[in-house]
């Protein structure tokens, strides 16, 4: 066996319906799962702003005021967790992500209601990528982590 392989044995994968009360429990299955039932405090922290920021952006724009569900592919590769997740909401406005700038801290009274939630993203999400085929959107991102070798 690989070293490359060993990483690939600690997976997690979970299919939940686009509203929020099912986006919370397929978290909580994927937290229970390792390789992020095994992760740090800190990087557990981390995993759970990230993954629950990207999942209710889905909810709330991808899917709207439709219906559909969510895949989320976790795995523990060698820089870190590798995350997929695929939707078949509607795409990114424009076929690209969110900028995620912060909006200055003297424009407070004229902030909208969102648009924090991609600089979070952004800022502690690696190697992002968006693509859309047959009507999928998939985002492709690396979380870092410590590498765990079983």
């Amino acid at each position: 066996m690989t070293a490359h392989q060993s990483f690939r044995k600690q997976a997690s994968h979970v299919i939940a319906h686009a509203d929020p009360l099912a986006v919370r429990h397929g978290l909580a299955s994927l937290f229970a799962q390792e390789p992020l039932a095994c992760l740090s405090e800190d990087m557990r922290g981390t995993a759970e702003i990230v993954m629950a920021e990207v999942l209710n952006n889905i909810v709330e724009h991808a899917y709207a005021a439709q219906s559909g569900a969510i895949e989320v592919c976790i795995d523990l590769g060698e820089h870190g967790l590798e995350c997929t997740i695929t939707d078949s909401g509607a795409p990114m406005p424009g076929d690209d992500l969110p900028k995620g700038i912060p909006h200055a801290l003297d424009q407070i009274d004229d902030l909208p209601e969102g648009g924090f939630g991609w600089f979070l993203i952004r800022s502690l999400a690696q190697d992002l990528q968006y693509s859309r085929f047959r009507d999928q959107n998939f985002l492709r991102f690396r979380l870092p982590a410590p590498v765990l070798v079983a």
